[in-house]
């Protein structure tokens, strides 16, 4: 991440065509984006970390895609590994992975793709399905001795199951600074909202109109298991430290 915004040039040589033969087509750009706290964090700081970092890595996108645009506006780009690492991982001073973390995580790949759907963005990968003791544990999608999938697995598949190409997003306002909402009205004309807590602290926000609406929610009491689903009374929507809700009007 810091190589790329310290060195543009690398985006300015490949998608300037004179850099290639004639007719060469430049397909498509990637680079990858890892939150990476520093070894003397402990767990309960990270959420400020990972969501500074991904908002220095938002700049950098928004960077890179007015090089993209001005000299290759063609090409397409994907983000094709974002997740987050945590420090010493892989070495035997390494503790046992936090269950929040796995929600932190997530919460934070669903702020991003909010962010990178405004941007165009064409493709957000989460990395990685499969991660283990010497090969980066907290990248992984599944716990490696069992294959059951954890809050950042569901994280993904809620956004999978509920937004997608062709979707069209609706200016949003948004409920506080620890709240991240996007407004979605989808393909067959579904009206939803995306909104992920940046914080391990509750928060309560007003949706007008939500009153009788389903809620899909990813957070620390699902864990390890599927999104769950309730429909709402009222316009307050409650959201649980780092949970990630998918609201259908």
């Amino acid at each position: 991440l810091s190589k790329l915004w310290r060195a543009p040039q690398w985006f300015e040589y490949f998608l300037n065509h004179k850099n290639h033969r004639p007719g060469t087509p430049l397909d498509m750009i990637s680079y990858h984006f890892y939150a990476r706290p520093s070894p003397d964090e402990p767990p309960e700081v990270h959420q400020f970390t990972f969501f500074e970092q991904a908002d220095h890595f938002l700049d950098v996108v928004r960077y890179v895609e007015s090089i993209r645009k001005r000299l290759s506006p063609a090409t397409r780009t994907t983000l094709d590994e974002v997740g987050s690492i945590l420090p010493n991982e892989n070495t035997p001073s390494a503790g046992p992975i936090p269950n929040s973390y796995w929600n932190l995580s997530g919460a934070m790949y669903a702020y991003l793709y909010g962010h990178l759907a405004k941007l165009g963005i064409d493709v957000v990968g989460e990395s990685q399905l499969v991660g283990y003791p010497t090969q980066y544990p907290s990248v992984s999608m599944v716990d490696w001795k069992t294959g059951q999938p954890n809050a950042r697995f569901w994280v993904l598949k809620l956004l999978r199951d509920n937004f997608g190409p062709g979707d069209k997003l609706v200016h949003t306002g948004q409920p506080n600074p620890y709240v991240f909402a996007q407004a979605f009205i989808g393909r067959d004309g579904k009206r939803k909202v995306l909104l992920v807590n940046k914080r391990d602290r509750p928060f309560e926000i007003t949706l007008p109109g939500a009153g009788g609406a389903t809620m899909q929610f990813v957070d620390q009491e699902t864990a390890f298991d599927p999104p769950a689903s309730i429909k709402l009374t009222g316009g307050k929507i409650r959201l649980s430290g780092y949970a990630v809700v998918v609201v259908t009007l």
